[in-house]
C-alpha cells in the first residue's frame, strides 16, 4: 500500500515579501516564512525600523533583507516588485486604523484609512500576481481582520475596509486560479503588540475582548504564524478563496 505523505511545511528557494513586517504582527508573519526557509523581504515605511528588524533575523540565522515602502505609493510598489525578480509569497500585513463613531467619521480619516487597507492591499495583490504569473504561482496572503466578518463599536469605516478585502479576496482568488496563484486572508482578533497595549491596558476594553473570546486567554503574535506558514506553502496547495480565523471563537457567535 501507498500511504499519503503530508505535504511539506517546509519553503526553502521562494522568497516572500511582508509588508508592514518591521513589528507586531507583519514581523511574526516575516519570522515565520524565514523559520520555514524563505528569503524574506521586510517592507516598511520606517527606515530605522526596517533596518532593525532584519538584523534581528538575519542575527538569528535566517534569510533576509529590507526595503523602506510606502504601499500608497504606487509607483513605489510597482518599482519595489519590479526590483524583487522571483515573488513565490506576498503576506501584506500594512494596516491603519482610525477608531470613531460613525456620527463622527472625519472625510480624511476616511480616506486615509481606504487607502491603505483597501486601495494599497488591492493594487499590491495585483502588482504580486503579475510577477507570479511569470514563475508558475504563488500565495498571496492578506493580513484581513475578524472585523471582516462582523461589525464592532466605533469601526464602521475599519469594517468596511475589512469586508472590502475579504470581498476581492474572494473575487481575486477566481480569476487568479488557473494560474496557480491562490489568494487567501487571515483574520486575527486584537492581538497584544506594543500598539495595542493601550487598549489592553483599559479595563473596560479588555473586560469586552475578553467576553468576545471564547478562548481562555487573549491572542499572542505567535498566534497567527502558523496561519501564514500552512498558506504560504504546500500544505494549503488546494486553498484559496478563504478566510482563516484566528479570533478565539469570535465570530463563532
Amino acid at each position: 500500500m501507498s500511504l499519503p505523505r503530508t505535504p511539506s511545511f517546509r519553503l526553502e528557494g521562494r522568497r516572500a515579501l511582508v509588508t508592514g513586517g518591521s513589528r507586531g504582527i507583519g514581523l511574526g508573519c516575516a519570522m515565520a516564512l524565514a523559520e520555514a526557509g524563505a528569503h524574506v523581504v521586510i517592507a516598511a515605511r520606517g527606515a530605522e525600523a526596517v533596518t532593525a528588524a532584519v538584523a534581528d533575523i538575519a542575527g538569528a540565522g535566517y534569510a533576509a533583507e529590507g526595503i523602506t515602502l510606502d504601499v500608497t505609493d504606487q509607483a513605489a510598489v510597482r518599482d519595489a516588485l519590479k526590483g524583487l525578480g522571483r515573488l513565490d509569497i506576498l503576506c501584506n500585513s500594512a494596516g491603519l486604523a482610525r477608531h470613531s463613531p460613525a456620527l463622527k467619521t472625519l472625510p480624511e480619516d476616511y480616506d486615509a484609512v481606504m487607502d491603505v487597507n483597501v486601495r494599497a492591499a488591492y493594487f499590491l495583490a495585483v502588482g504580486a500576481a503579475h510577477s507570479m504569473q511569470e514563475s508558475g504561482g504563488g500565495s498571496i496572503i492578506q493580513i484581513s481582520s475578524q472585523m471582516g466578518h462582523v461589525g464592532g463599536i466605533d469601526r464602521a469605516v475599519y469594517c468596511a475596509t475589512k469586508h472590502a478585502v475579504e470581498g476581492m479576496t474572494k473575487a481575486m482568488a477566481i480569476e487568479w486560479g488557473p494560474r496557480n496563484i491562490r489568494v487567501n486572508t487571515i483574520c486575527p482578533t486584537f492581538i497584544r503588540t506594543p500598539l495595542t497595549e493601550p487598549t489592553f491596558n483599559d479595563p473596560d476594553k479588555r473586560a469586552w475582548i475578553e467576553s468576545k473570546i471564547k478562548l481562555p486567554r487573549v491572542a499572542e503574535v505567535e498566534d497567527i504564524m502558523g496561519a501564514v506558514l500552512f498558506l504560504a506553502g504546500d500544505a494549503s496547495a488546494m486553498v484559496t478563496g478563504a478566510s482563516i480565523r484566528v479570533d478565539g471563537g469570535w465570530t463563532a457567535g
